[in-house]
């Protein structure tokens, strides 16, 4: 998995899909709570007038010269949990995020968010 310091130097780098299409550029970081280790990324997509930020995971993804590729398809990315550009995640709206993709929610013991952003 990636370091958390060396992935944010890829903000407003391009992030494609598996098939090398665009999907958006890179936005922040977001880690897991339990771990601290990187797991969702925003990516910003949209025309100018009408941005906003799509969350997909790191798992899988691999490092380009110029760009971040991550293992989910442009339509699935694209059609996954947004917010607005200067939005922030409301905790009840983690777990849509993760069943987006498939993958299991659970909080914390104390019911603490999974998921913070760096």
């Amino acid at each position: 998995m990636f370091e958390a310091g060396d992935i944010r130097e890829w903000r407003d780098r391009d992030v494609v899909d598996p098939g090398g299409s665009k999907i958006g550029t890179l936005e922040a970081i977001y880690v897991d709570t339990r771990t601290d280790e990187p797991f969702f990324a925003t990516l910003t997509i949209g025309v100018p007038t009408r941005r906003r930020l799509v969350f997909v995971p790191l798992t899988g993804a691999t490092v380009g010269p110029s760009y971040l590729r991550v293992a989910h398809a442009k339509g699935e990315v694209r059609a996954a949990p947004s917010i607005e550009t200067d939005g922030e995640l409301p905790a009840g709206d983690e777990a849509a995020v993760f069943a987006h993709y498939g993958l299991d929610y659970e909080t914390g013991s104390g019911g603490e968010r999974r998921l913070a952003r760096r």
